[in-house]
């Protein structure tokens, strides 16, 4: 039997979209889990609910050395000589300020996020 086409629009019922969302969650996980062991891929996947649950896996290690090695190999650092605040991209000021605020606490650096990145990454501190 075929399975007939997803229409890629919001699921309007709020039990068939977390079903669907739990469902999609779990199979991408599983692929996650499945890439890294067959092709030996370090995997690293971050997953927010609607209600701000965070999801993640990190296939090799930590999900905090695994963003600084994305970090280092973007060239996403703080340079030695620089101001320790003064980042290269402003791309990777976000994810400084996040990778910060989810291992450290929002009291180090709230002023440099986005507002709808700090509260996402307030309910994270809170809920660690």
């Amino acid at each position: 039997m075929a399975r007939g086409k997803v229409q890629m629009r919001r699921i309007e019922n709020p039990v068939h979209r977390q079903v669907t969302f739990c469902k999609r969650r779990a199979g991408l996980l599983k692929k996650a889990k499945e890439i890294s062991v067959l092709c030996d891929a370090e995997v690293g996947l971050v997953i927010f609910s609607a209600n701000g649950k965070l999801y993640e896996l990190a296939t090799n290690g930590s999900m905090q050395g695994l963003i600084e090695k994305y970090m280092k190999s973007t060239h996403c650092y703080v340079e030695e000589q620089a101001d320790e605040n003064q980042v290269l991209d402003p791309l990777c000021t976000n994810v400084n300020t996040w990778v910060t605020t989810l291992y450290h606490g929002p009291h180090l650096s709230s002023n440099r996020m986005e507002p709808e990145y700090q509260s996402v990454a307030n309910k994270i501190v809170e809920k660690s």
